[in-house]
């Protein structure tokens, strides 16, 4: 095999991120990555295949979902030293993650799609979402999206 004649995969740079990591004691990277692998070799098992980067990107997401879910049961509670953890954690996923899409950004890619359907109401939200959502993927949350979409079918 030549140089470069395999493509190195977002998992490739997970796990030599990982390397990295414990070779510096870096105990919050480290603990991050390890879950995050675990996260990606069950999604391996439950689809019976090697996770691409789009699988890859799923997972990361889902990952990220819950840490803010977390940082924000975490600050209701007023457990401060969790919220700090979750965050550190949070950033080390963010850093996996494509550049995250701006507000004005997202509302320009939700009103071209809300147009090229002809969505009317608030009632096309599904059909908004179906079509956005794809396009979006790991560059933007599901819920701002969804925050989004709901507001400028409500203003038609």
């Amino acid at each position: 095999m030549g140089a470069g004649s395999q493509e190195i995969t977002l998992k490739d740079k997970i796990q030599e991120a990982l390397k990295g990591a414990l070779k510096r004691q870096q105990g919050v990277e480290v603990s991050t990555l390890r879950l995050l692998l675990s996260e990606i070799k069950y999604a391996e098992i439950a689809q019976q295949k090697a996770a691409d980067d789009n699988k890859v990107l799923d997972v990361i997401s889902k990952e990220v979902k819950r840490h803010r879910e977390s940082i924000e049961a975490f600050r209701q509670g007023n457990r401060s030293d969790l919220v700090a953890q979750e965050e550190a954690e949070l950033a080390i996923l963010m850093g996996y993650l494509p550049r995250q899409m701006s507000r004005a950004e997202i509302v320009a890619a939700a009103r071209e799609v809300i147009g090229a359907i002809g969505a009317k109401s608030p009632g096309d939200k599904g059909k908004v979402m179906s079509q956005l959502m794809p396009e979006l993927k790991g560059k933007a949350d599901g819920k701002e999206v969804s925050e989004i979409v709901s507001e400028l079918l409500a203003a038609r």
